[in-house]
């Protein structure tokens, strides 16, 4: 069983046979896939899902904090399952591939009290933008 699918089961979150598939087209590492993308995979091992069970889905996960979502630069949103192990992002500006990274390192120590502005920060987002090795090429 997947990690998503073990968490949602933890959480008695009742798993149709429409939200385990789409659990399961989520699985994997550096999965970063468009709602769409989600659907199609869906759909070859569950003909019948609808887009909106998708979409609906997709957004039930993102407000329990189990999937996160992940904006490109205008491109379409990709959905996240890696939600549990802090991690940042690096995107292709070519093709829009994602890749999780884990540098080392502190983000939020990199930020100066000075240009806190008094906020208390608690997390921070940093995403790493350059070419892929196929669109570098």
């Amino acid at each position: 069983m997947s990690d998503l699918l073990e968490r949602l089961r933890g959480r008695g979150w009742r798993l149709t046979s429409q939200r385990r598939v789409v659990a399961e087209v989520l699985d994997g590492e550096h999965v970063h896939l468009t709602a769409d993308e989600v659907h199609a995979r869906a759909a070859e091992r569950l003909p019948e899902i609808s887009r909106a069970t998708v979409y609906n889905t997709l957004g039930e996960l993102v407000t329990l904090g189990e999937i996160v979502e992940v904006s490109t630069d205008g491109r379409a949103k990709r959905y996240d399952p890696n939600a549990h192990h802090p991690h940042q992002h690096l995107i292709c500006t070519g093709c829009g591939a994602i890749r999780d990274v884990h540098p080392q390192g502190d983000p939020l120590a990199d930020l100066p009290a000075e240009q806190r502005f008094g906020f208390v920060v608690a997390q921070a987002e940093v995403t790493y933008r350059g070419l892929c090795p196929d669109c570098a090429g």
